[in-house]
């Protein structure tokens, strides 16, 4: 099965260059937030030093906050940042606290003809995570998706380990587009929270709200055929805020959802039930078990259209 075609951000650091080929088109970094406070300064500043006040290559810098309790939208505002609340921005469609929600969200305000996406807890971020993933929009007008893909360290206090992020990726959604959508086997991270497209490109994708939306949208670009209109960026590493063992199983849970949906509508399974949203699971503390009960609904919010 061929791969979509890679770059890596090295590629594009030729910032001025990018901006030449702009030809007037905007755009947009979109950042969905959720007590951020530790990493999303340094991101927005970044951000906006270097493709914003020295180059003009990017337009504006949005953050979508999930009514963060630390500070987050504080310091994306003080670093450069356009800050909205997920749930004022277009508010007679609802709300709904989740990572696709104020990714959806965010179309609704952004300008951009181009949109790039990347997560508010990076702690590694640099410029070339933009502009890596903006060059091959900007340089090939048959390229409508970027993703990003990149080592996983997985860190233990002070110590990095090179492997063992990306947990979900390999344990889950590798086993099953392997079973039901090998035609996305070459996408190295489908699940990376760093991607760039063309409005266009996602005005016609759903969004489920929470975590599910990003391997949504490559099962939807995949079945309209637009596989050979993905291209992927290597941005060498990421490192991230880790993830308990239990948020991981509910992250699962909300994926697993919209997986079943997808493989239903393509004919792949036929469910007899209705979908429950209901996660359980145990804690063991010692000789103490606790049962653990949690509503984890994922929705998905409709293609905006052009």
């Amino acid at each position: 099965m061929p791969s979509p075609r890679r770059f890596h951000h090295r590629l594009f650091t030729d910032v001025a260059a990018l901006v030449a080929l702009k030809n007037g088109q905007r755009i947009s970094v979109c950042i969905p937030t959720f007590n951020e406070a530790e990493t999303i300064g340094q991101i927005v500043a970044t951000i906006h030093a270097e493709l914003v006040v020295n180059h003009g290559l990017v337009d504006e810098i949005l953050v979508i906050d999930s009514d963060s309790t630390d500070g987050t939208r504080e310091l994306a505002a003080a670093a450069g940042a356009s800050v909205h609340r997920s749930a004022d921005i277009a508010p007679s469609t609802g709300t709904h606290r989740g990572k696709g929600e104020n990714l959806w969200k965010a179309l609704h305000i952004a300008t951009g003809d181009l949109i790039c996406y990347v997560d508010g807890d990076i702690s590694d971020f640099h410029s070339g995570f933009i502009t890596g993933l903006l060059g091959p929009l900007l340089q090939d007008d048959s390229i409508h998706y970027v993703k990003a893909y990149y080592e996983r360290p997985l860190a233990y206090g002070d110590e990095t380990h090179s492997t063992g992020g990306g947990r979900v990726s390999e344990i889950l959604i590798r086993p099953l587009i392997s079973l039901f959508y090998p035609e996305l086997v070459g996408i190295l991270q489908p699940l990376s929270g760093e991607y760039a497209a063309r409005r266009s490109t996602l005005a016609a994708l759903p969004y489920p709200v929470g975590y599910g939306v990003e391997i949504a949208h490559l099962i939807d670009l995949a079945q309209a055929g637009k596989i050979h209109q993905i291209a992927q960026t290597d941005l060498v590493r990421r490192i991230h805020r880790n993830r308990a063992d239990q948020e991981l199983g509910q992250m699962s849970f909300a994926i697993l959802q919209v997986l079943l949906r997808r493989l239903e509508r393509d004919g792949k399974l036929t469910l007899n039930f209705s979908i429950p949203t209901l996660y359980q699971t145990w804690a063991i503390n010692g000789e103490k078990v606790e049962a653990i009960q949690k509503n984890i609904p994922e929705p998905e919010r409709p293609a905006l259209g052009s």
